[in-house]
């Protein structure tokens, strides 16, 4: 089972075999290979190269890193993001052979190379249009940015159903679920529970929450995760938005989907079934854990992670999250809810709120009034196609830099490459 959509009555349809099944070495695509999640993949590939062939790799704006990654690994291909550093990119690379690109349409074209398997690393509404070429090629897609789902989620699994394509969840949370789902018999799922650490927030008052920095938010307390991400983290948005990937991702109603705080992260998630059975995942915090799982699909790999001991942990807590607090929370459930565009429009709002954070033009708690009030000045309305969410993002984007207080930008359109 290599995707699992939300209705009940539908079947997963998977491609592909495990690294080490027979073919030879499994042809792999980063897209976000400057991101930790494409360095830690990059580490897991380097430690069996007999196993995986690099073929494309991107990154958004680290000329440096992305021309010493393809230069170790032999890509193919190397692309980055911003086309104004296609030259420094291509003076990096000269002598190389590594063919070089720039520019959203280069970002779907390394995705649209031909490989075996794509991480979908690119974080951010941005990852959509490269993430929906590889799915369109009928690719092994391992699946890391949650906002692809989050914006646009029956549509891309309706790409997935045409193009014939995997996806596997790497997010630590859905590949848990992903491991004791019982994909063959989803009627006995009662519930899914997602944990959430707490950030580094957990047990600050709302007035000392007012005063936090940009710095203090990005220093999460277990995980190593890019600054918008830990900002996610430290707000709860991220898991919000991660319980609207859930719905999509595994056949469950949206009532079904719990969050539980569990600061230790040796828990990653749990399935409760109708006879009482809860069934959980647990491992040290270390995203080398799922991304190894998704790489040797439907295999297993050895990894260098530090293997848990539960005697020296000792305890293991949990308790649910204030939603006075974590008003993100409540925020995404009020979106999944609502459907069509509300969710495209909250993620939307969200990544200007966090960017205005870190760049110190917005509060902490000012990320959330920012995202409710985007929801509440734009209406929602049906999601028919890509270009839906693109126009639903474009208008949330302007409106949440208004509401920031930011200057408006000349075009907020995503970059979507339609089949």
């Amino acid at each position: 089972m290599a995707i699992v959509r939300k209705n009940n009555d539908d079947q997963g349809a998977g491609v592909g075999a495990g690294a080490g099944a027979g073919s030879g070495p499994r042809r792999v695509s980063i897209l976000g290979a400057t991101g930790s999640v494409g360095q830690s993949t990059l580490d897991l590939i380097s430690r069996r190269p007999d196993a995986y062939k690099v073929v494309a790799l991107t990154a958004h704006h680290n000329v440096d890193l992305l021309a010493a990654q393809a230069r170790l690994f032999n890509a193919e291909l190397a692309v980055i993001g911003d086309e104004n550093l296609y030259d420094a990119l291509k003076e990096a690379l000269a002598g190389s052979g590594i063919a070089v690109g720039a520019g959203p349409r280069a970002l779907c074209e390394a995705a649209e190379r031909p490989s075996d398997w794509v991480m979908a690393g690119i974080v951010g509404a941005a990852g959509l249009g490269p993430t929906l070429a590889a799915i369109r090629r009928g690719a092994i897609v391992a699946l890391a940015n949650k906002e692809c789902l989050v914006c646009a989620g029956e549509l891309v699994l309706e790409e997935v159903r045409r193009g014939k394509a995997t996806l596997l969840p790497v997010d630590s949370e859905h590949n848990a679920i992903y491991q004791v789902f019982d994909f063959n018999r989803p009627e006995t799922i009662e519930r899914i529970i997602l944990t959430a650490s707490g950030g580094p927030f957990l047990n600050l008052d709302v007035t000392a929450m007012a005063q936090v920095t940009p710095a203090q938010a990005v220093a999460h307390p277990n995980w190593d995760m890019g600054d918008k991400i830990s900002v996610d983290s430290a707000t709860m948005m991220n898991k919000g938005l991660e319980s609207i990937e859930a719905y999509y991702l595994f056949p469950v109603a949206a009532a079904q989907i719990e969050i539980l705080i569990h600061p230790q992260s040796v828990v990653h998630s749990l399935v409760g079934y109708v006879d009482g059975s809860v069934l959980a995942q647990l491992g040290a915090p270390d995203m080398r854990t799922p991304i190894a799982h998704a790489l040797a699909w439907p295999d297993r790999m050895a990894t260098p992670t530090e293997r848990l001991d539960l005697a020296r942990i000792g305890d293991l807590s949990f308790e649910a999250p204030d939603p006075k607090r974590f008003p993100c929370l409540r925020l995404a459930r009020e979106a999944l809810l609502a459907g069509g565009t509300a969710p495209t429009i909250l993620n939307a709002a969200n990544e200007i709120a966090v960017a205005a954070f870190l760049a110190e033009r917005l509060g902490f708690l000012e990320i959330a009034r920012v995202v409710e009030e985007t929801l509440d000045k734009i209406a929602v309305t049906p999601l028919g196609d890509l270009a839906d969410v693109g126009a639903a993002d474009a208008e949330a984007r302007a409106k949440a830099r208004e509401l920031a207080g930011l200057p408006a930008q000349g075009d907020n359109r995503l970059s979507l490459v339609q089949g």
